[in-house]
């Protein structure tokens, strides 16, 4: 081969390698306002409250390229120590909300709690990507949200929010099913932010309770603004 011809070569290919290289894994629509988180946390139920967990939403984002919007978890709290319940629907904004492609899972909160377009496929991370659900290996469909279906707090009394997102141990966090599936064929299984409380033999709350009955600590975060 001749030495010109060796030299572009080599120069386009390198020239390929960079230009990889500098492109993201999946382009990320600028519009991306809902997104399931790719990871959790990793301990548990405690998220270190409500401000931990929005940090964590906050900081997916700022690397998904999508920062510059306020981001909140879908949490909601229970009354404790003198202080109020705090609903999931009130913190996340007016919509609407499209995940990473651009689709629109809901317009409004109304429609979010009604007939909205949370789906396996739609309920993408930040990532772009599906997150595992029922029948795969490992399922990950469970989603901290400590809330009522119409995504309000649940009152005072038996605890639906790992003690308000601060315990790894002991409590209870209501979760919902981020494929619409479940054991049944009925609301609870359908839903995508109420279908269970967290248990296990740890106390219910430890990272390995939320494991094992097919989650892994994952919240939904919606771009508030």
């Amino acid at each position: 081969m001749p030495t010109f011809t060796r030299l572009f070569t080599c120069f386009a290919t390198a020239a390929s390698f960079a230009l990889v290289a500098v492109q993201p894994a999946q382009a990320q629509s600028p519009d991306t306002s809902f997104f399931l988180t790719s990871t959790s946390i990793g301990n548990g139920g405690n998220l270190g409250g409500l401000a931990g967990a929005d940090n964590y939403c906050q900081t997916l984002a700022q690397a998904a390229g999508v920062g510059a919007k306020t981001w909140r978890a879908y949490l909601s709290t229970q009354v404790a120590d003198g202080a109020p319940a705090v609903n999931a629907r009130d913190r996340i904004g007016k919509g609407p909300w499209r995940n990473s492609k651009g689709v629109v899972v809901a317009k409004d909160v109304a429609e979010l709690h009604a007939a909205n377009g949370l789906t396996k496929q739609t309920a993408l991370s930040e990532k772009g990507d599906v997150i595992n659900g029922r029948g795969d290996t490992p399922n990950r469909h469970d989603v901290l949200t400590g809330s009522q279906p119409d995504g309000t707090a649940f009152a005072a009394g038996d605890d639906r929010t790992c003690k308000n997102w601060t315990s790894s141990t002991q409590g209870s966090a209501m979760v919902g099913h981020s494929d619409r599936m479940g054991l049944r064929d009925d609301d609870a299984s359908k839903s995508w932010n109420s279908s269970h409380p967290s248990r296990g033999p740890d106390g219910g709350c430890s990272q390995a309770d939320l494991k094992s009955t097919g989650g892994d600590g994952l919240l939904y975060c919606f771009a508030a603004n």
